[in-house]
């Protein structure tokens, strides 16, 4: 296919004037590039599929260059491989690959992706090509996207192994109304991987609240009665843990919502995320993930945000649910201490002990609802016993955790008092209150989902040391002394 070198001086609405400019539009099984002259550019069009090799030297300092794409085909794909950032404003796009990811960004700059206002945007695959090395999705990035814009993109991923967005490099989102749905299913389990019980890392019973301690304790105890002391970590009560007692099952491309190397972080705008296989967590930033503001709304069946390092609320609306695991799962602690503190009860070192005290999992503001409908041991907020900080926002999770015992605060990391109520009932649809001794309510909202025996972490502003609140479920009531920063109810 003939290869066209082009280049544009063209202003579109929207965009500064001056800034050079690339416009492709898509059409059935087909697409048109446009535009006047700029060097080093180079762009090949084989029937829907476009791609673009820009060769500018970076130390160039060149103007921004933009693309612009629109239009509508069912068989397509937009690959842009540059050195420097870009800006990819989407115009009424409606993109669908059968082959591979509907946007490959071979980028090693940041790119700018926009929606312009006003325009409702998708991009789509419905097959993978490269899920060996799990490359592949509806979006891929190797380095970092900026996604703003106050128009609209959904991004789907029909194919198994398929992602809906995948950033080998960090992602923010601002503005923007993102909508991202997986539909395919794992392609199989990594039988390689050693199954058993993850590295529990610098957790010591010190590192948790006394009472929570005790608890702990009693049900390791019932646990070795019941193993014949013969060791172990306890599973829920099906033993069913997918990778042998105590571990996770590994499985083969998971169709992730949204998976960033790096960090993810939510500054404003609304991000629905919804995956429909096992191992498909909705929101996964490795080294970090942070909500700043906005309305998140994650509904998966692995995690609903999971990351390796610290996850922080800190402002807008969190809404996570998770149909077999954790709603929100942090593994910093495990993280930080892997290699330093071996298993629970041995010797560590002062770095390990350290660790112990960073939160994993740190709420400062804006809602934010976790809710687990697995049962034991999968949790609203699981964080391996490194601690949770609280110092603002609203909280309310439901989940289990092991013996009911869930990853909590403690005195000094609850800033703002914090209650972890044991033994809450909900049905669904019903309508779940905190109340005041005045009867005035302080937060409400319906049961998600039915569930027993939840262990549930609460907190709010109007929470004071030395108040007594009641927490009203249908027709049960719970009264909630809360003695301390935090507090456990029964």
């Amino acid at each position: 296919m003939k290869r066209i070198v082009i280049s544009i001086a063209v202003a579109t609405a929207g965009l500064t004037a001056g800034a050079e400019v690339i416009t492709v539009t898509y059409g059935a099984g087909a697409a048109t590039v446009g535009g006047d002259a700029v060097e080093d550019v180079k762009i090949s069009v084989k029937q829907g599929r476009v791609s673009i090799k820009d060769l500018r030297d970076t130390e160039a300092k060149p103007a921004t260059l933009t693309y612009v794409l629109s239009g509508t085909t069912d068989d397509g794909q937009f690959k842009l491989n540059t050195s420097i950032g870009a800006r990819v404003e989407l115009r009424g796009l409606s993109l669908t690959c059968r082959e591979g990811a509907a946007m490959h960004l071979k980028n090693k700059a940041a790119v700018e992706l926009l929606a312009a206002e006003g325009t409702d945007n998708r991009l789509c695959t419905t097959a993978c090509t490269d899920t060996v090395r799990n490359k592949q999705a509806a979006l891929w990035a190797k380095q970092a996207v900026n996604f703003s814009g106050r128009g609209t993109l959904t991004v789907e991923a029909l194919g198994n192994g398929c992602k809906g967005i995948n950033c080998k490099d960090d992602i923010r989102i601002e503005d923007l109304t993102l909508t991202v749905r997986t539909k395919g299913d794992n392609l199989g389990v990594d039988t390689t991987r050693r199954m058993g019980p993850p590295p529990m890392g610098g957790f010591s019973p010190d590192s948790i609240p006394a009472e929570a301690r005790a608890h702990f304790e009693e049900m390791m105890k019932k646990h070795r009665q019941e193993t014949g002391d013969r060791g172990g970590f306890p599973g829920p009560p099906n033993g069913d843990m997918g990778g042998g007692p105590g571990g996770k099952q590994k499985y083969l491309s998971t169709c992730k919502g949204i998976k960033a190397t790096g960090t993810v972080t939510i500054a404003s705008g609304s991000v629905s995320v919804e995956t429909a296989s096992d191992g498909a967590e909705g929101i996964e930033g490795k080294k970090g993930v942070t909500i700043l503001g906005g309305t998140v709304c994650v509904k998966a069946v692995d995690d609903a945000i999971n990351s390796g390092g610290v996850i922080t609320f800190a402002g807008g609306s969190t809404t996570a649910l998770s149909t077999t695991n954790d709603a929100v799962d942090s593994n910093h602690g495990e993280e930080q201490t892997r290699g330093g503190g071996g298993f629970p009860f041995m010797p560590r070192d002062k770095d390990t002990r350290q660790a112990d005290t960073e939160p994993a999992i740190v709420v400062s503001g804006g809602t934010l609802m976790a809710w687990s409908m697995r049962g034991a041991p999968e949790e609203g907020l699981d964080c391996d016993f490194a601690p949770i900080a609280v110092s603002g926002g609203t909280l309310f999770t439901i989940g289990a955790g092991m013996g009911d015992m869930p990853s909590v605060p403690t005195s000094q990391t609850a800033k703002q008092p914090t209650v972890l109520a044991v033994g809450l009932n909900f049905a669904e649809g019903e309508t779940v209150s905190i109340k005041d001794k005045k009867g005035q309510t302080l937060m409400s909202l319906p049961a998600p989902f039915t569930f027993s025996r939840s262990s549930s972490l609460i907190s709010c502003p109007a929470f004071k040391v030395g108040e007594t609140y009641t927490i009203v479920s249908g027709k049960e009531s719970r009264s909630m002394e809360l003695k301390d920063n935090f507090t456990i109810v029964r």
